[in-house]
């Protein structure tokens, strides 16, 4: 039976382990914290699942197929995971991000519709468009409950024989140490988000930035679409379990440290968040923050992923890069063929040099 320690409970880490454990392998599960707790990335309340990514077809590709695995996860745990909501992009450009994402998808056969502004403003109680050149509609797109997401998908690792180990771990060789413990095995995959850079500095180029999320109080009508103004770096969706209206920046955060980090959200942040209900949907200028949390991206310079072998059997798994969550199951598989043998990771996902795109993020980081 092959072997596999995964360092990282995260939504990767418990993706990658409930995959392997079903495969037959024996897989020992890593993490210092509960899975879902409030330092990992993964621990927010949603996550935007959308196939939209721009002029990259790889994303999208995988997306589609992670789609299917959520809703398979779903059906099998006897609740909804994935809230398939539909999606509405707000375009400010005729020839813009949304309108390359449109390209792609119609060349993948993934439903969407370009909406008119108005009719984009009919989804919401209360809208303001005249900025707008069109929306991109993706009905297929929706929301990941986040948390409960991760939970479910440890509790099923479990259940399918994966050994759960609690507490710090850190490089030994190509092995792990947890304490005074060394764990061995045919691979070694660490998944750790934020701590991978600490954990292998001067190997990985990440960088680790405070996100704050806001929800709003806002009455009923308010259970809308998600939507995405790319060119303004903010996001939302309606009211969903009673979360309130998500409505945060997606802009580069101050550098964090996920150990030491203020779990506080900023004063400046609530101010992006309410200077653009003014703006798009004016009637909820006032309401009042509902719930509010502090996550983290780990990105890499390109907004590309880290699937890499430093030394034979050693994997580094990382720099979701604010878009990863949505992924999960579909890159459980993807790295579970990798680790078997059956294929390359993509060159992009490798170790070497990266360089910052050009403009705005190519691939859309928007997954919070």
């Amino acid at each position: 039976m092959r072997s596999v320690v995964i360092v990282g409970a995260g939504i990767w880490g418990t993706s990658l382990a409930l995959r392997l454990a079903e495969s037959g392998w024996r897989v020992t599960l890593v993490e210092q914290y509960q899975p879902g707790h409030l330092r990992q990335a993964s621990a927010g309340e949603t996550r935007l699942l959308r196939a939209a990514h721009g002029t990259d077809e790889w994303y999208a590709r995988m997306v589609r197929r992670a789609r299917e695995l959520w809703r398979e996860l779903g059906d099998r745990v006897g609740e909804e995971l994935y809230a398939e909501m539909g999606m509405l992009w707000f375009a400010r450009r005729a020839r813009g991000w949304e309108r390359d994402s449109a390209s792609v998808l119609e060349r993948l056969g993934i439903p969407h519709e370009i909406w008119d502004p108005a009719r984009a403003g009919a989804a919401f109680p209360d809208f303001r468009g005249d900025d707008l050149e069109f929306a991109l509609w993706e009905p297929e797109a929706g929301v990941v409950r986040a948390r409960r997401a991760t939970q479910v998908t440890a509790r099923l690792a479990l259940a399918a024989g994966v050994e759960s180990i609690r507490g710090r771990a850190e490089p030994y060789g190509g092995a792990v140490r947890v304490g005074g413990e060394v764990l061995r095995a045919d691979r070694v995959v660490w998944a750790c988000g934020a701590w991978l850079p600490r954990l292998f500095p001067g190997l990985v180029d990440l960088q680790v930035t405070k996100q704050d999320t806001l929800h709003f109080a806002v009455p009923g009508g308010w259970d809308t679409p998600a939507w995405v103004d790319y060119d303004a770096s903010i996001y939302g969706h309606g009211d969903i379990d009673g979360l309130g209206m998500k409505v945060s920046s997606d802009a580069e955060g101050e550098p964090y440290d996920p150990e030491t980090g203020d779990r506080r959200i900023s004063a400046a942040s609530e101010d992006v968040s309410r200077a653009y209900l003014r703006r798009r949907f004016p009637s909820l200028v006032g309401a009042p923050v509902l719930f509010s949390q502090v996550c983290q991206y780990t990105f890499t310079h390109d907004s590309e992923w880290i699937i890499a072998q430093p030394e034979d059997g050693v994997w580094l798994l990382g720099g979701e890069s604010g878009h990863g969550f949505k992924h999960a199951p579909a890159l459980a598989e993807y790295v579970a063929e990798i680790l078997e043998g059956g294929r390359e990771p993509e060159p992009r996902f490798g170790l070497h040099e990266r360089i910052p795109a050009r403009g705005l993020r190519t691939s859309g980081q928007i997954d919070r």
